[in-house]
C-alpha cells in the first residue's frame, strides 16, 4: 500500500488522521531529498575520480538499487511500475560497467547535477518552504482560536463582531494555505518520478559514450532507454492530466467546501471544546476534542487532540447519545455551547463549544437527525428515448465523420450542443431531427451532445456499483485475466445497460478501426470515454488517481468487444480476479532474459500509426494528448501467451503490433544472431524470425573482446514431462510425453535448445527429462 491520497476537503477538517497522512507526505519527501543529495553527491565522485572510479559506481549503484518511489493510491499503472524498477535497472548496468575502467569525459554536470539540484532547490525547496508557513499558520491559528473562544459573551456587540470577523480571516487564510499545501506535497509526490529519473536516463546515455569496449551494453541499453522515454511520457502525459482535474477539485472545494464534503460512515465529525469541571475553587477547563457522530446507532466519540504535540492526547471516549440542548449565553459565560447527555450518564450533561453558530447550527441538525436534501432529479434515463439518442448520433458519426481528426476530442460548441441536446430529449421533437444530412450539426455538436447525454444519466452506464469491480483487474493480472474479469463483470450489469454499452463500444471499436484517418487510437478512445462510462460516485483525488484505470477498462472492452458482448462468460469464473495461465501442476520457468528484466510490450506514440505511410497525417488537436499507439489493457508485468500478428520490419528491428522490438545484430561472419535486446525484450510472433536462433550462440566478451562459443553437452534426446505453451517465436510448444531430437545446453540459464517435429528452438530446462 502506498501513500494515501491527501483529501482537500480534509484540510477543513483538520483531523487528527489528515495530519498523520501529511506527515507520511512530509516523511517521504525528506527521504527523497536525502536520496537526491546522496546521488548527487555519488555522481559528482564520479565525476571527479577517475582512479577510484570503479568503486564510485559500486556505490552508484547501491543508492539506485536500494531505493523506491512511493505512489499515490493502491496501484500503479505498468509504465509508473517499469519508472519505479528503473533505478534498479540503471544499477544493472553500472554493474555490467565495473569491470570497465576506461577514463570518463567529464561532461555529465549539465545532464544530470543540475537538474537534479534544480529539482531538489526549486521543487523540494519550495515543498519546504510551504511547511513552514503551514506551521506557522497553523500555530496561529489555533492559538488565536483559542484566544476568541476565550473572550466573554458579556462585551460589547462591535467587539465581539469584530473579533469573529478577525477569527474568520484567519481561518480563511488558515485553510487557503491548507489546501494549496496538500495540492503542492501531491504534485511533487508525482513529479519527483519522471524529475529524477530523467537527469539519471540522460546521464547513462552519454555514460556509454565513452567506453569503446561498453558498444555492445551501449545498444542493448538503447532499447531499454526507448521503453522508458516512452513510460515516462506516458506517465509525464497522464501527471499533466492528473494534475489538473486535481485544481479543478481544489477549487471547486474552495468555493463551496460544504457541498463536497466526503460521504462516510459519520453523519457529523469535527473539532469541539469540551467543559471539563474541576473541584472548586480551580472551576473549569476546556479541551479541543475530535468527535464524531454516527446517526444510525447514536454514538458519540470524543478524542482529546493537541495540535501542538501534532497527535491524540489521550484515550478515545465514546457513549450512546440521549438528547441534545442549545445552551444560551446567559446560561454559560461562552458562545457556540450545547449540552449532550449519555445515556450511561443520565442527568450530568456533558456541554460542548463550537467554533462558530454555523458550526454549531451544523452539529445541532445532525444530532438531532434532521434529513438531508434530496437529490436533484436528472432528466436523462435509459429509455426509449435514450437508446433512439445513441443511436442516431452514432449513425450520424460513422456516416458522416468516420475519419475526421481528434473524433470525440474535439468539442462543439456548448449552446449548440445543448440546444441539439433539448431536441433529442424531447419525444415530439427526436425523430424530426435529421444527424445524417443536415449541414446544421456539425460532427463535433453530435459527439459532445452523445457523451453530455451519457455523462447526465443518474449513474454511469457500468454503475456505481460495481465500479471498483472494474477497477481492481485493471491494476493487476495478466491480459487475458483482465479480459476474463471485464467479461464476467459486463454480464452483471443490468440489462439495459449491458445493451447500451454494447452499441456504444461497437461504434468505438469501429472508430479505432480508422485511426489511421482521424488519430483516434483505442487507447485515445480510453482516455475520453473512461471518465464517462465510468465516473465514481466521489469527486475525490483517490478517484483521479484512478482514471487511468478505468481508461484501461474502456480499452479492453473496445478490443475485445466480440468476446464480451458475443459470449456467455466462463460459468467456472466466479470473480473477477488475476488467474494463472501457467500449465497445471507445471514448475515455474526459468527468465529468458538477463538482469530479470520484466517483459513488457513497448506502448508507441501516436506518430507510429503512420509508419507504413511516407506522408504522415497531421498531429492531433492539442487537446489530443500523445499517447500510446497499443492500449494499456494489452500491457502486464508477465504476459503469458503472444497472440500478436506478424510485425513491420523497420531497419534493424521488429516492430510487432504488441509494440515490441526485437533487435538483430550480423556478427562478423555473417551469421544472422539475436542480440542482447532480442533477449531482454519479447520477440516477434513473425514467423519468419522463428529460425533464426543458431544451436550456438556467439557473444563477446567484455574484458577480453573476444568471442567465444557456449559450451554444449553431448547431442542427446529429452521427453517432456509438462507440457508448454510457447511464449516467444523462440521457443517450442509440445505436450507430455514428446520426444526431442539433439538436445544442448542454452546460453541462456535454466534453458535446452531441442529439435521437435524438424523444428528447433528452446526448451525449458524443468520441463523435461533427458533419456
Amino acid at each position: 500500500m502506498g501513500l494515501q491520497p491527501l483529501e482537500f476537503s480534509d484540510c477543513y477538517l483538520d483531523s487528527p488522521w489528515f495530519r498523520e497522512r501529511v506527515r507520511a507526505h512530509e516523511a517521504e519527501l525528506e527521504k527523497t531529498n536525502k536520496f537526491i543529495k546522496e546521488l548527487l553527491k555519488d555522481g559528482k565522485n564520479l565525476i571527479a575520480a577517475t582512479k577510484n572510479l570503479s568503486a564510485a559506481q559500486r556505490k552508484f549503484a547501491h543508492s539506485l538499487r536500494d531505493f523506491k518511489f512511493e505512489f499515490i493510491g493502491d496501484a500503479e499503472t505498468d509504465d509508473e511500475r517499469y519508472i519505479d524498477a528503473s533505478l534498479h535497472e540503471f544499477s544493472n548496468f553500472l554493474k555490467n560497467l565495473e569491470e570497465q575502467r576506461e577514463i570518463l569525459a567529464l561532461s555529465v554536470t549539465e545532464t544530470l547535477i543540475k537538474p537534479l539540484e534544480r529539482f531538489r532547490k526549486e521543487q523540494l525547496g519550495a515543498v519546504k518552504e510551504e511547511k513552514k508557513k503551514f506551521d506557522k499558520e497553523t500555530e496561529k491559528n489555533y492559538s488565536l482560536l483559542e484566544k476568541h473562544l476565550n473572550l466573554s459573551a458579556k462585551k460589547k456587540e462591535l467587539q465581539l463582531q469584530e473579533a469573529d470577523n478577525q477569527v474568520e480571516q484567519n481561518r480563511k487564510h488558515f485553510y487557503e494555505l491548507s489546501l494549496e499545501y496538500v495540492c503542492k506535497l501531491q504534485e511533487i509526490q508525482e513529479r519527483k518520478k519522471f524529475e529524477c529519473v530523467e537527469p539519471v536516463l540522460s546521464f547513462f546515455q552519454g555514460l556509454f559514450t565513452f567506453y569503446h569496449q561498453g558498444y555492445e551494453l551501449a545498444k542493448d541499453f538503447n532499447h531499454y532507454k526507448m521503453a522508458l522515454q516512452i513510460n515516462i511520457q506516458n506517465t509525464r502525459n497522464r501527471f499533466e492530466g492528473t494534475r489538473s482535474e486535481v485544481e479543478e477539485l481544489m477549487n471547486k472545494i474552495r468555493r463551496n467546501p460544504q457541498e463536497h464534503k466526503r460521504a462516510n460512515h459519520f453523519t457529523m465529525e469535527g473539532y469541539l471544546y469540551v467543559q471539563e469541571k474541576r473541584p472548586a475553587p480551580f472551576g473549569s477547563s476546556w479541551v479541543k476534542h475530535y468527535c464524531t457522530y454516527r446517526k444510525e446507532t447514536k454514538k458519540f466519540t470524543m478524542i482529546p487532540f493537541e495540535h501542538r504535540s501534532g497527535g491524540k492526547a489521550g484515550d478515545e471516549e465514546l457513549f450512546v447519545l440521549t438528547y441534545c440542548t442549545k445552551r444560551n449565553t446567559d446560561t454559560i459565560d461562552r458562545r457556540f455551547c450545547f449540552d449532550l447527555e449519555a445515556s450511561d450518564r443520565p442527568g450530568v450533561p456533558v456541554t460542548m463549544q463550537a467554533f462558530s453558530e454555523e458550526d454549531r447550527k451544523l452539529w445541532m441538525e445532525a444530532l438531532d437527525g434532521k434529513e438531508a436534501v434530496s437529490d436533484i432529479f436528472l432528466c436523462a434515463q435509459l429509455d426509449k428515448i435514450g437508446f433512439t439518442i445513441i443511436k442516431k448520433c452514432i449513425s450520424a458519426v460513422e456516416t458522416r465523420g468516420i475519419n475526421d481528426q481528434g473524433l470525440y476530442r474535439v468539442v462543439g460548441v456548448s449552446s449548440k450542443v445543448q440546444r441539439l441536446l433539448s431536441l433529442l430529449m424531447d419525444a415530439k421533437t427526436c425523430n424530426e431531427v435529421d444527424l445524417e444530412n443536415s449541414v446544421d450539426w456539425e460532427v463535433k455538436t453530435i459527439t459532445s451532445a452523445m457523451k453530455q447525454y451519457l455523462r447526465s444519466l443518474p449513474e454511469p452506464l457500468m454503475t456505481y456499483e460495481l465500479h471498483g469491480e472494474f477497477i481492481v483487474p485493471a491494476k493487476s493480472g495478466s491480459p487475458e485475466s483482465r479480459v476474463s474479469a471485464v467479461h464476467f463483470l459486463v454480464h452483471k450489469l443490468p440489462e439495459k445497460n449491458k445493451e447500451m454499452l454494447e452499441i456504444l463500444v461497437k461504434h468505438l471499436a469501429n472508430v479505432s478501426k480508422h485511426a489511421k484517418r482521424n488519430l483516434m487510437t483505442v487507447a485515445n478512445l480510453g482516455v475520453v470515454f473512461g471518465p464517462t462510462l465510468m465516473r465514481p460516485q466521489e469527486e475525490t483525488v483517490a478517484a483521479i488517481m484512478d482514471l487511468k484505470f478505468q481508461n484501461i477498462v474502456v480499452e479492453i472492452l473496445i478490443e475485445n468487444h466480440e468476446k464480451i458482448f458475443k459470449t456467455l462468460p466462463d460459468a467456472t469464473f466466479p470473480e473477477p480476479i488475476s488467474m494463472s495461465v501457467s500449465p497445471p501442476n507445471a514448475p515455474p520457468r526459468q527468465s529468458r532474459r538477463q538482469g530479470q528484466r520484466i517483459k513488457r510490450p513497448l506502448a508507441v506514440y501516436n506518430l507510429c500509426l503512420e509508419l507504413d505511410d511516407a506522408d504522415s497525417h497531421s498531429s492531433p488537436r492539442e487537446d489530443t494528448p500523445t499517447g500510446s499507439m497499443d492500449s494499456l489493457s494489452s500491457q502486464s508485468p508477465t504476459p503469458a501467451f503472444p497472440s500478436s500478428p506478424p510485425g513491420l520490419l523497420d531497419g534493424n528491428h521488429l516492430i510487432t503490433d504488441t509494440g515490441d522490438l526485437a533487435g538483430w545484430t550480423t556478427n562478423l561472419s555473417g551469421q544472422s544472431r539475436p542480440s542482447m535486446v532480442s533477449w531482454m525484450n519479447t520477440p516477434s510472433a513473425n514467423p519468419a524470425a522463428t529460425n533464426t536462433v543458431p544451436s550456438a550462440f556467439f557473444f563477446s566478451n567484455p574484458a577480453t573482446g573476444s568471442d567465444r562459443a557456449v559450451e554444449s553437452v553431448a547431442h542427446r534426446k529429452a521427453r517432456a514431462v509438462y507440457p508448454c505453451e510457447a511464449e516467444h517465436s523462440s521457443e517450442l510448444s509440445f505436450q507430455i510425453g514428446a520426444i526431442f531430437e539433439d538436445v544442448q545446453f542454452s546460453r541462456e540459464p535454466g534453458w535446452l535448445e531441442g529439435t521437435l517435429n524438424g523444428k528447433r528452438g528452446l526448451i525449458p530446462q524443468n520441463y523435461v527429462q533427458f533419456l
